[in-house]
C-alpha cells in the first residue's frame, strides 16, 4: 500500500480526482488518466537503464513523468488502485503475433473487481482501451479507440479483440508481479525481443495519438495521420518534453539496423 503523500502525488501526475469510493465510475476516470498522461515507451531499454516492476516503477512514472511498457506503467496503476480501495489481480497474458501466440506471461494486464463486476484493465500496449472492460460481457465494447471484444479461448484463456484482430489472451489465473522476472529478463537481454529491436513513446490524446520513434514524429488528430522528420538531436529532445512531459540527459541509442516499427503502438 502507498501512503497517503504517495498517492496524491501520483494522482496528480496523471491529473486525476481522487475517487470518493472504489467504484467503477472512479475506476474509468483513473484508467482515463493514465492512458492520457502517461506514455507506452521503452526508452530505458535502448539507455541501458534498470526496469522495476515493484514500488520503485514510481520513481520513473510519478516523480519523474515517465512511462513505460506492461510491465512497469500496469503494476504502478495496480500499486495506486490497491491503496484507493480496489481489488486488484494480477494476469499474465500471451501476445497475438503473426506467427503465432507469443509465450505466456508475454504481457501484464490487470483485473479490477468494481460494483459488482471484474473489469479487464490495460494501460501499457499501446492498443489498449480507455474505458476498463467487462471481463464477462461478449459484447463488443465501443471505446473512443475502437471497438473490442472479449471471447473464450479453447484453452480457458480470454481472448482480446481490437476492431475484429485478436491482441491478446488473459489467462483468468492471478499470479504475482515478480513472477514476470524471467519474462523481463528475457526481454532485456533477448537480441529477438521485440523491445530491443524497437524505440518508441507514444500517448494517447483525447482525439488521437503522438508517436515518436527515433526522429520521426507522428501525430494524428481526429483520424489525420501527419509525420515530420525532427532536424537535430536537440529537437528530438525538445519533442520529449513538448509531447510526453519529460526531459533526458541524452537520446536512447538506436537499435541495430535502425529504429524499426518493432512493438505496435496503434
Amino acid at each position: 500500500m502507498l501512503d497517503d503523500q504517495l498517492v496524491t502525488a501520483y494522482l496528480d501526475r496523471i491529473g486525476a480526482t481522487r475517487p470518493g469510493a472504489p467504484d467503477l465510475a472512479g475506476l474509468r476516470h483513473l484508467q482515463e488518466r493514465q492512458v492520457l498522461s502517461v506514455p507506452f515507451e521503452n526508452l530505458d531499454y535502448h539507455l541501458g537503464e534498470e526496469i522495476y516492476m515493484d514500488e520503485r516503477v514510481l520513481d520513473k512514472i510519478v516523480r519523474a513523468h515517465r512511462g513505460g511498457g506492461c510491465f512497469e506503467v500496469n503494476p504502478a496503476l495496480a500499486f495506486l488502485l490497491r491503496s484507493l480501495g480496489y481489488h486488484v489481480d494480477i494476469l499474465p497474458g500471451r501476445v497475438h503475433r503473426p506467427d503465432g501466440l507469443g509465450p505466456l506471461q508475454g504481457h501484464l494486464a490487470l483485473r479490477v473487481r468494481a460494483d459488482g463486476e471484474d473489469w479487464l484493465v490495460d494501460t501499457g500496449f499501446g492498443r489498449n482501451s480507455r474505458f476498463p472492460l467487462a471481463l464477462a460481457s461478449r459484447d463488443e465494447h465501443d471505446d473512443p479507440h475502437g471497438r473490442y471484444r472479449i471471447a473464450d479461448s479453447d484453452n480457458g484463456a480470454i481472448d482480446l479483440f481490437y476492431n475484429g484482430k485478436p491482441l491478446y489472451q488473459v489467462v483468468p489465473n492471478p499470479v504475482e508481479i515478480a513472477d514476470f522476472a524471467p519474462t523481463l529478463w528475457w526481454y532485456r537481454t533477448a537480441p529477438e525481443s521485440s523491445f530491443l529491436q524497437a524505440l518508441f513513446c507514444s500517448i494517447r490524446t483525447e482525439t488521437g495519438m503522438v508517436t515518436l520513434k527515433g526522429d520521426l514524429l507522428s501525430t494524428v488528430v481526429d483520424g489525420v495521420r501527419e509525420q515530420v522528420r525532427l532536424a537535430d538531436d536537440e529537437a528530438v529532445l525538445q519533442a520529449y518534453k513538448e509531447h510526453f512531459g519529460f526531459g533526458l540527459d541524452k537520446l536512447p541509442a538506436e537499435p541495430e539496423g535502425g529504429v524499426t516499427t518493432g512493438v505496435r503502438v496503434e
